[in-house]
């Protein structure tokens, strides 16, 4: 019997999706541990496939990013929209930067892609313009309704979410068991900071020695790691 073309090619499809499903998987779990500068060869170990078959699903550091990590991008927009339908600006402001931060703290992967700027992925171009649009709507309305201070801007407000949010993994790593919801009290005081009247600050304070370990885990930043072939 004659094996026609079709009966042949298609397990071939079959192999190739299912090697594009494994790279993706251990993708964003390489990322996650390991931030988005994580080695490519180290993600095709984990994917238990070879490099020649990364870079044939995947020819840039980028496209493989964009896989991982378009779903993820599309909930921050969710949550962007819910935020601009809350019944009062500094409603939508809290819950929305609380979504996006929980975000950042459960996954370094997103960290590095939310807070730095990677180039060709047109998915997180969006959602950083749909990002602004959203602060600068909230903040406007903010402003009119005389919960936000007057004098602050958009890029002020975006300039410290992205140095808090870099921060996060650090503080999370560093208080993971001893107080590991300690990256909301930064978050509420920049929030605060932002009302004409302030609030209270949510849980307890880090001590002294938590403090210590926390700014030990920080460090000097590092270079990141490359793999062998130039993205």
């Amino acid at each position: 019997m004659t094996v026609g073309a079709g009966d042949a090619t298609a397990p071939q499809r079959r192999d190739a999706r299912r090697n594009r499903e494994l790279l993706v998987e251990a993708a964003h779990e390489v990322f996650t541990e390991l931030g988005l500068q994580a080695p490519l060869d180290v993600i095709a170990r984990r994917a238990g496939v070879g490099n020649a078959t990364l870079y044939r699903h995947f020819p840039t550091r980028a496209a493989l990013i964009d896989a991982v990590f378009r779903g993820r991008l599309g909930e921050t927009v969710a949550a962007g929209e819910l935020a601009r339908a809350a019944p009062d600006a500094w409603t939508g402001l809290d819950t929305y930067l609380r979504a996006v931060f929980r975000t950042l703290a459960a996954d370094r992967g997103t960290n590095d892609l939310m807070t730095t700027h990677v180039q060709g992925i047109e998915a997180l171009d969006d959602v950083h313009a749909h990002n602004r649009e959203t602060m600068e709507l909230l903040l406007e309305r903010g402003r009119e309704e005389g919960t936000i201070r007057a004098d602050v801007t958009t890029e002020d407000v975006l300039f410290a979410l992205a140095a808090l949010g870099r921060a996060v993994p650090a503080l999370i790593a560093a208080t993971a068991s001893t107080a590991p919801d300690a990256w909301c009290r930064p978050l509420a005081l920049f929030l605060d900071s932002l009302r004409p009247a302030p609030a209270v600050l949510p849980g307890p304070a880090l001590t002294a020695a938590q403090l210590g370990d926390v700014l030990r885990e920080l460090g000097p930043h590092r270079a990141p790691v490359r793999s062998v072939r130039e993205d």
